[in-house]
């Protein structure tokens, strides 16, 4: 389960970021892999209105969001935004990077795309002010509800701070460690004790990257999902992405990893290869599964829907198996 935290300040380790590393590091207590983006940091332009995300479903500026942020908020499970008040609302660095999610809200809105880890997905504001309005966060709670909706993540709450100014006004705070702890426990719950299923093959550029989207979108409640390949591609296959486009699902921004890198911070308790022969994982104590499915990638579309849909029966099936045996 991945959590990722963008930490919107401008200010160097002021109060935005002891309270967002605070929450980061409670998340890690309950087992979560945690990743921050310094937003300041990042090579952002901001939005041109170029419309071409509406007309083809992405975004031409080539920059961060390109190549970092948008792959990393499909990966996570949980987003954490933190940012302090300027003028009754967040950042320009951190508006930058929601004005840019209106790729998300197109994929979602007008290609009627399903991501498929919409089901779990989370969304949690922090945030600190240093005057003490009683409107003070409503502009800012407004804008965040419908960032989180553009990417598929629901808005579970937030902790907000007034009169924070000082450069030890968070640190000094006499309930901010407890609130933290709190919120940290309550957002993550849903996601703890899900059973991990890694599915492998050899580029995770199609059987891997389709079995995962499926098991992600039927059953993300009670699966937490890796997929891997032992020769990666550098990038998933357009006719796999075509094709369960055809399926409502979206499998836009995925980038295929080693299979390393996906069981290093989560060992599966089921594994699920497909063709990655002697190179597959072994990791003790978890259950082995070999589904004898043929590389679609260089056939035909309909041989790629043929393996699209033989899967999701395979998806399915596993599904029903993993809950008989809780």
């Amino acid at each position: 389960m991945l959590v990722l935290g963008f930490q919107g300040s401008p200010r160097k380790k002021g109060n935005t970021h002891f309270l967002l590393s605070n929450f980061m590091r409670a998340a890690e207590k309950l087992g979560a892999h945690t990743q921050t983006i310094e937003v300041v940091k990042k090579n952002i332009i901001p939005c041109k209105e170029l419309i071409v995300c509406e007309k083809k479903g992405f975004c031409p500026i080539d920059d961060d969001m390109k190549h970092e942020i948008y792959p990393l908020l499909r990966q996570a499970e949980v987003v954490v935004m933190g940012t302090p008040i300027f003028f009754y609302n967040m950042t320009a660095q951190m508006k930058a990077i929601v004005d840019r999610c209106q790729t998300f809200w197109a994929r979602k809105y007008i290609f009627k795309l399903k991501d498929p880890a919409k089901k779990m997905r989370r969304g949690f504001l922090l945030s600190v002010a240093a005057t003490k309005g009683k409107t003070l966060f409503e502009g800012l709670q407004l804008t965040t509800k419908y960032f989180f909706d553009a990417i598929d993540a629901s808005f579970d709450g937030s902790l907000t701070y007034r009169e924070i100014e000082g450069p030890k006004d968070m640190a000094n705070h006499p309930t901010v460690l407890a609130d933290v702890e709190k919120a940290a426990k309550t957002l993550l719950d849903p996601f703890l004790g899900r059973k991990k299923v890694l599915f492998a093959c050899r580029e995770n550029a199609c059987r891997s990257q389709m079995a995962s989207a499926f098991a992600q979108y039927l059953a993300g409640n009670k699966l937490e999902v890796l997929s891997g390949g032992s020769q990666p591609a550098d990038n998933i296959n357009p006719d796999m992405a075509k094709v369960m486009q055809e399926k409502g699902i979206d499998m836009a921004f995925r980038i295929p990893k080693t299979i390393e890198a996906a069981i290093s911070e989560t060992p599966p308790e089921v594994i699920i290869t497909m063709g990655c022969q002697e190179q597959c994982p072994y990791v003790p104590g978890a259950q082995l599964q070999e589904w004898d499915l043929p590389d679609p990638a260089g056939k035909s579309i309909e041989f790629m829907r043929e393996v699209r849909d033989e899967l999701e029966k395979k998806v399915k099936h596993l599904i029903n198996e993993l809950e008989l045996e809780s």
